[in-house]
């Protein structure tokens, strides 16, 4: 049975949709099935894997909205052992439409609950805020990897995400856990990320990645070229750093 890995912080830019894409790669590198969920209405990760999001006749949007299946929604194989559940902006309007609508934090796991066992991993990107979009990925998944940016203000917001996890943990999935923390951008030539390290390591009682993601231009460079890292320079820094976190998460989940 897939494990569901929602990937969250509500603090914009801290590498999320990066390591969404990136992760899911270098898991399917190792041999393993990899679904994609974007449910970012932004799509970046829809993109990031090469895919034009506003040509798509069907994404989450129109699956939350109940018009599509998840069948008529995944796009299968995009690259080897990854398949897409793709997002575009249309996703924004989501939350209004579902006013009303009974169970609504449930919707997106009862679609996955249908495909799940197809898959070693499922990893679903959220948006940069606690909406009800990031409260549907909490609901469906097993457990939360939160990104934390090497940088100042890493700990702000940190324990508002911990609540909202015990909180949808407390009254909507009860089999829900922080997978652990993952630290990105991190720059060995400055104090400042070693700080963070170790500030964050002093109070956070959940499980920390050994694994640091740096800052590297190629990382950076990969979306542009709908490519995830390993594919678009398998030799670089980042590259080899979610090769290890990829490791990392398959051993953490055996």
């Amino acid at each position: 049975m897939g494990k569901i890995i929602a990937i969250a912080n509500q603090k914009g830019g801290v590498g999320k949709t990066t390591t969404s894409i990136n992760l899911s790669s270098c898991i399917a590198a190792k041999g393993k099935r990899v679904l994609v969920i974007d449910v970012d209405p932004q799509g970046n990760t829809t993109s990031g894997f090469g895919i034009e999001k506003n040509e798509l006749e069907n994404t989450i949007y129109e699956l939350i909205l109940g018009d599509c299946s998840i069948e008529d929604c995944i796009l299968k194989n995009i690259f080897p052992n990854i398949s897409i559940l793709p997002s575009n902006v249309n996703l924004a309007a989501a939350e209004i439409e579902l006013i009303g609508v009974e169970k609504k934090e449930y919707i997106l796991k009862n679609e996955v609950d249908w495909v799940k066992d197809r898959y070693d991993f499922v990893i679903i990107d959220c948006p940069p805020s606690l909406n009800l979009l990031t409260v549907n990925a909490m609901t469906t998944a097993d457990s939360v990897l939160v990104p934390i940016q090497c940088e100042y203000y890493a700990l702000e917001g940190l324990s508002q995400l911990i609540h909202t996890v015990n909180l949808v943990k407390e009254r909507l999935n009860p089999d829900l856990d922080v997978d652990g923390a993952v630290f990105t951008m991190y720059d060995s030539r400055t104090n400042l990320s070693a700080q963070v390290v170790e500030n964050v390591k002093s109070h956070l009682s959940q499980k920390i990645y050994n694994t640091l993601i740096p800052r590297n231009i190629r990382l950076a460079e990969a979306p542009s070229y709908g490519k995830p890292i390993n594919l678009y320079d398998p030799k670089s820094a980042g590259a080899e750093s979610y090769m290890a976190l990829a490791e990392e998460v398959i051993n953490n989940n055996r």
